[in-house]
């Protein structure tokens, strides 16, 4: 990690970490449906764990960083909004699927999940 990511506060390092980290996940676990049809399932799945060893580098730190400061759910409801902020534009970007309804709701259903959990 670069000394002045050291200087930025625990919480906005794992923000930084895990959304890197999600942007890998993302291409490991959905990329191979836009690229690889034509290749076997197993060779699709050795290049999604070769892009995943580069998730595992971000998130392990990142989750070490945050648990400095938050509590283990508050890691989790973290993970889970930085998940839904990449997968939307990686489907409607990358994967040219059309933008849903649904992902509004679910990310409504978040921020109440952020609300409950980072209360005080």
């Amino acid at each position: 990690m670069t000394a002045w990511m050291q200087t930025l506060p625990a919480w906005v390092q794992t923000a930084m970490l895990l959304t890197a980290s999600n942007v890998f996940m993302t291409f490991a676990w959905y990329g191979h449906l836009k690229n690889m049809q034509s290749k076997a399932w197993f060779v699709a799945a050795i290049v999604s764990w070769g892009i995943a060893l580069f998730e595992y580098l971000l998130q392990v730190p990142a989750n070490r960083i945050g648990a400095t400061e938050l509590s283990l759910a508050q890691l989790k409801i973290m993970q889970e909004v930085i998940t839904l902020l990449v997968f939307v534009p990686f489907v409607v970007l990358y994967m040219k699927q059309p933008v849903k309804l649904d992902y509004l709701w679910a990310a409504l259903c978040m921020l109440g999940a952020v609300y409950f959990i980072f209360r005080n």
